[in-house]
């Protein structure tokens, strides 16, 4: 069955084809590195990580190209560099770390390419120019802008009339400008500001432009797939799109656009602006990386997702009986497995994730031999899931070795006592274990614990 994805640009689904099925593109916007991640920051790189895994099991792992950009250049970014009294190199450096740190955390396999800003500026200039040269932009005091009425389809992938747009884009009524429209290719830097030399003079590049620039060395100038969240569409994928098509002579910058939704908290957009924001570090403190994910992929990828402790504990609770499935599973001697067809017939209809879960949660159920669990681990592996051991999940990552043996020493005292129709220290053992967090399951083989 082909793979069936939503295209903002033209509001509907249709099948995905790539152009060549031996190099297929994805390109996704990624962070600007001058802060932590929060959990909101996190939905498009693991939506996008789901897709990746998608691509390659249908064109196989040689065949996908995945790039994942990093801003490394930008005023917010120079505002903490100077509020610290230390370059930008070391503010980017800091948070990109702590980024990718995060991001494997939720278990967000590293891009193929992670393309910086600051080491394309040579790509960046060259566009400019050639965009100049064309007729599509101008230099104004220091300044290079795009010249938004010289494409006549500016708008199309938004849907926006100009004065939403103008609206929308908050722009700068500035002398410099031919248009309010207008948009920054290239901005002119201070003596204490960075900047690169430039045929308009020293500065820095604008945010979109950078994209393009990047798109175009690495993956070429028209890729299958380009995503990120739906907050990017205006402005910053629209003038991609106008960048990119206008310098090369008309051809678009992608055949599929996707987008995913927002994350939000009570009602509201997560966001560093309203200050309602929860990091992914410090979730990641109090719960697997794991639990983080499915969360994640619990709501269909353009849909809102409400972020809540009740969303948390379910997942937890999920993911606890799918590892449960897999206990005694050895995947050494089990073999690959066999993606189960309704897993993946729910990621191919525009990444079903929530119907591709509850798939998942079935094929637990019937778990009852080693084929079965095999299915059950492939199967997960497309939404990144159920890849650890099972009896390491059960345990929890926060216990140490000297922990594990001072549990299981407990354990054989309380078997003991209750061999001994001591139930009364029995059930003293049993509490003092609850009480940090550690429940006991007794069955027909014995005693075993887990975490909560």
């Amino acid at each position: 069955m082909p793979i069936h994805l939503y295209n903002s640009a033209t509001r509907t689904k249709s099948a995905f084809t790539p152009q060549d099925p031996n190099r297929v593109t994805l390109y996704v916007c990624g962070p600007t590195v001058y802060n932590f991640a929060h959990i909101g920051n996190a939905r498009p790189p693991v939506v996008f990580d789901v897709l990746r895994r998608l691509l390659v099991h249908h064109y196989g792992p040689n065949n996908v190209v995945y790039a994942r950009n990093i801003t490394d250049i930008d005023d917010k970014i120079i505002a903490k560099a100077d509020a610290e009294g230390t370059s930008i190199e070391t503010i980017s450096e800091r948070y990109e770390a702590a980024y990718l740190a995060d991001m494997a955390t939720l278990g967000v396999m590293p891009p193929d390419l992670a393309p910086h800003a600051t080491m394309a500026i040579g790509d960046i200039t060259h566009m400019i120019a050639q965009l100049i040269g064309q007729g599509h932009a101008y230099a104004a005091q220091g300044h290079v802008l795009f010249k938004v009425e010289s494409l006549t389809e500016y708008g199309a992938l938004s849907g926006r009339n100009r004065d939403e747009m103008i609206a929308g884009a908050r722009v700068e009524v500035a002398p410099y400008k031919a248009d309010p429209a207008d948009f920054v290719l290239w901005k002119p830097s201070s003596d204490d500001q960075p900047g690169w030399d430039s045929p308009w003079g020293r500065g820095r590049p604008g945010w979109h432009i950078e994209c393009s620039a990047m798109i175009k060395a690495n993956l070429g100038e028209t890729i299958d797939i380009h995503g990120g969240g739906i907050d990017l569409i205006f402005p910053h994928h629209e003038n991609e799109a106008a960048q990119s098509c206008c310098a090369h002579g008309g051809a678009p910058l992608a055949r599929f656009w996707m987008h995913n939704g927002f994350v939000n908290m009570n009602a509201e957009k997560m966001s560093k602006s309203l200050g309602n924001v929860l990091l992914v570090h410090d979730l990641a403190s109090s719960w697997p990386g794991e639990v983080l994910r499915y969360v994640l992929l619990s709501a269909q990828y353009r849909q809102p997702l409400d972020w809540t402790e009740a969303a948390l504990q379910q997942a937890k609770a999920t993911l606890d009986r799918l590892y449960r499935a897999l206990e005694g599973f050895d995947a050494s001697t089990a073999g690959a497995g066999a993606t189960d067809k309704a897993v993946l017939a729910a990621l191919e209809d525009d990444l079903n994730t929530p119907k591709a879960l509850a798939e998942l949660s079935r094929l637990a159920s019937a778990a009852t031999n080693i084929e079965a669990q095999a299915t059950l681990r492939a199967s997960a592996r497309l939404l990144g899931l159920l890849q650890g051991d099972a009896m390491a999940w059960r345990h929890g990552s926060s216990g140490d070795e000297k922990d594990a043996k001072l549990i299981e020493s407990l354990i054989a005292q309380r078997a003991k006592a209750k061999q001994n129709r001591d139930f009364k220290v029995a059930d003293q053992i049993r509490n003092e274990l609850a009480d940090k967090g550690i429940i006991l399951e007794d069955g027909p083989g014995g005693t075993t614990w887990r975490r909560k």
